[in-house]
């Protein structure tokens, strides 16, 4: 690693622990240093402060940095494997699917919670990621990217679709809408062991699999002709970012264009290396969304902004210009 990714990553590392801190202190009312230390350290029942701190906030601002960095990594993933830098979960159907599952769940009479809410969104980020995967392993050697984003373009259409009649049907549209906007509201200490275990074990994996991405990134002739199987690593691939893309939505819902423009401002910085890539990714996500939840707070207090709002914001300018780019 040079000196300037070095920088980077310390730079980042600085600007997210800013953005944890004060997204701990701040809010509808501010809470002082010694009461969010106390919060740790010396946790009174009673108090009420303590008790925003510990049960409300700091499991909030771990949900943002947790599920911003899935974000990054799970669109420098879908990027590299696809060679396309406009792919990202959201965008390409696999969240969104999440997203319809969720809203299945909202009219059975499953147990609620963040267990069951992962467990749907797995299924559905599943489903849809596989469907995405036929696409990109079709006529792999003459792979439109056209083609492919407007399949994901119109399987997202498609699931919040479906997702919005059965909410429709049932009564349900306000829940529904907290899943299509994005946010942290609903954020516990459960989903953050959940997403720490999640992030231990695909992260990893992730970042174990970013030279074989590396490869197939320059090509599918040049791949195959280094020994590397293409589609074997588009396998892998979407079987590592369906579990991130998953435990995004069951915490957080629908958060568009955080995996897009996060990878796409990552290589701007360190290179095309995916070794440097995926892991920059989720730490660049992670400042991103963790800021980014900050301005929702804060914006309108009292009352929340949709986090999505904000990444949309940012996303589709970037968006629109990285088309007019693309040359498919």
């Amino acid at each position: 690693m040079n000196k300037k990714s070095v920088f980077l990553a310390v730079g980042c590392s600085v600007l997210a622990i800013i953005g944890l801190f004060f997204a701990i202190c701040a809010g509808a009312k501010t809470i002082s240093i010694q009461t969010i230390y106390d919060s740790i350290m010396h946790f009174d029942p009673e108090n009420i402060d303590m008790q925003v701190i510990r049960n409300s906030r700091l499991p909030r601002a771990l949900s943002t940095a947790l599920v911003g960095g899935f974000l990054g990594v799970s669109g420098a993933l879908m990027q590299g494997v696809t060679r396309n830098s406009l792919a990202e979960p959201s965008l390409m159907g696999i969240s969104q699917g999440a997203t319809l599952a969720v809203a299945c769940l909202f009219v059975s009479p499953t147990v609620f919670g963040v267990f069951g809410t992962t467990v749907a969104a797995f299924v559905g980020a599943s489903i849809s990621g596989l469907l995405v995967l036929v696409f990109s392993m079709k006529n792999a050697r003459n792979l439109n990217m056209t083609r492919l984003l407007l399949a994901g373009t119109a399987l997202s259409t498609f699931f919040l679709s479906l997702a919005s009649i059965i909410a429709l049907v049932n009564n349900r549209s306000q829940n529904l809408a907290f899943w299509v906007s994005g946010g942290f509201r609903g954020a516990t200490w459960t989903g953050v062991t959940t997403a720490l275990i999640i992030g231990c074990i695909f992260v990893t994996l992730a970042i174990l699999l970013s030279k074989k991405i590396n490869i197939v990134s320059l090509g599918e002739d040049v791949a195959i002709g280094l020994g590397e199987n293409p589609a074997k690593v588009r396998i892998a691939t979407i079987l590592v970012l369906i579990p991130m893309s998953a435990v995004s939505v069951a915490i957080a819902g629908n958060i568009a264009f955080v995996g897009l423009i996060v990878p796409h401002i990552v290589r701007k910085l360190v290179g095309v290396d995916y070794r440097y890539i995926v892991p920059f990714s989720f730490l660049f996500g992670a400042t991103l969304l963790i800021w980014s939840d900050i301005a929702a707070r804060l914006a309108n207090a009292p009352y929340e902004t949709p986090i999505g709002l904000f990444t949309s914001f940012i996303g589709v300018p970037l968006f629109l210009y990285m088309i007019r780019k693309e040359r498919v």
